[in-house]
């Protein structure tokens, strides 16, 4: 593995993202559309790639010849999110007694994969930060309990870093009053999930390698 320390936002830290599939669009690189009933009588479990996963593909190929895949909009919720991390992190090493090594950007040597996490916890852990800035994000993940949203990128982490749990951390600040500011849900390593994110990541790396090889041609 590779390890970037560069302060995130940084010239450095985005050059570092250049090119790699990164945890926090694993969900996207298995966004498939329905299944239509010609498919499904073919014995088809998932449709066709979607617009989601086809547009990210090629931005990652467009990067890898050396373009500039468009910028993205910084939003409310991505700003709060890097601004919250510190203090939900310390709100975390209070209420479970662990200490949190911070972490940078990591990738595989290849440079193929690569991800953020928020800190590791001892040798085994690791947490992912995530306030809760939109309602219905609260809702769904503290109240509901929901943190399918998440699940990609927390099983990733834990297939790229050989770790056994990761401690999802939602933080929700302005309901410190209340004394439910701080949720944490622990997810556990699961071979069998992690086997099927692995399969499916593989197959958008060479959907990225073949678009990559489409551009490189058509730009020579």
């Amino acid at each position: 593995m590779i390890v970037y320390t560069d302060p995130q936002g940084s010239l450095e830290w985005l050059a570092a993202r250049r090119g790699v599939i990164t945890g926090s669009r694993f969900k996207d690189c298995r966004d498939y559309n329905q299944p239509t009933a010609a498919e499904k009588k073919a014995g088809e479990t998932r449709g066709k790639p979607s617009k989601t996963l086809l547009a990210y593909a090629m931005d990652v190929a467009r990067e890898r010849v050396g373009g500039i895949a468009p910028s993205k909009f910084v939003t409310h919720a991505m700003r709060a999110g890097t601004e919250e991390e510190p203090p939900a992190r310390i709100a975390y090493e209070a209420e479970t007694g662990h200490l949190v090594e911070e972490a940078g950007f990591i990738t595989t040597d290849d440079r193929l994969f690569g991800c953020s996490v928020d800190g590791f916890v001892g040798a085994d852990g690791v947490i992912e930060i995530k306030t809760m800035v939109s309602s219905d994000t609260l809702f769904r993940a503290v109240v509901q309990g929901d943190i399918s949203e998440y699940i990609d990128q927390i099983n990733g982490e834990m297939w790229l870093l050989g770790r056994k749990w990761v401690d999802l951390v939602l933080w929700a600040p302005d309901l410190e009053p209340l004394g439910k500011h701080l949720t944490i849900r622990r997810v556990v390593r699961d071979e069998a999930a992690i086997q099927a994110l692995e399969d499916d990541l593989m197959t958008f790396a060479r959907l990225v390698a073949q678009f990559e090889k489409e551009l490189r041609k058509e730009a020579a």
